[in-house]
């Protein structure tokens, strides 16, 4: 558990969770911008300065507070605002958008294990540890992302595909969502299926 791990992997931790949370955020934006929408660009959102994604409760107490609670770091970085009156392809542009953080993850994580299969595992480095923790980071934030629960990012590309009695129920989740996905969390609800897809997407990496 995180809990029990020193205090050079909590920081490592949390180095990487900043560089990952931005280039999360920084692909929303920018795929936002490319769309035509420019709330996020007028924002200062289309950065890779983690200073203007970090939400001081979100993305730094709470995970502090789910790894003392849970030994697990649940987190979030401050949402990246978008118009959808100004993006192109209605819904499906809002689903690029979304789906832009989560597959930025992905890739990170492609990078991560591509670098870890140069190193050798048995010679128990520092640099092939800190590899390995940035790439299961990476296929933990695309597989908590990629779940249809509002406010998700799964749940906006879901919202593109769904029938309207599907949206609407989706729309009247939405407020409550974080809470929900918090409990079921903390409550060891998602954390089975949450281990089960992520050691699945960490078998097909390369």
């Amino acid at each position: 558990m995180l809990a029990d791990q020193g205090i050079f992997q909590i920081a490592l931790l949390i180095v990487f969770i900043l560089v990952s949370l931005t280039v999360h955020e920084f692909m929303h934006a920018y795929v936002g911008h490319l769309l035509g929408d420019q709330t996020a660009h007028d924002a200062g959102r289309v950065s890779l300065n983690p200073l203007k994604h970090i939400d001081p409760l979100m993305t730094v107490l709470l995970p502090i507070v789910t790894i003392l609670l849970a030994g697990t770091p649940i987190l979030a970085a401050r949402p990246v605002p978008f118009d959808p009156r100004f993006v192109k392809y209605e819904e499906f542009g809002a689903a690029m958008i979304a789906a832009a953080g989560p597959v930025s993850n992905l890739l990170l994580a492609i990078i991560g294990a591509v670098l870890g299969h140069v190193l050798d595992p048995a010679s128990g480095s520092t640099l092939y540890y800190a590899i390995e923790l940035f790439t299961v980071l990476n296929v933990g934030l695309f597989v908590f992302n990629i779940l249809p629960i509002p406010p998700l990012d799964g749940s906006r590309v879901l919202y593109a595909f769904a029938p309207e009695p599907l949206q609407e129920l989706m729309e009247r989740i939405e407020p409550y969502g974080l809470m929900v996905i918090f409990a079921l969390v903390l409550l060891g609800g998602l954390n089975g299926v949450i281990t089960h897809l992520d050691q699945l997407v960490l078998n097909l990496l390369p």
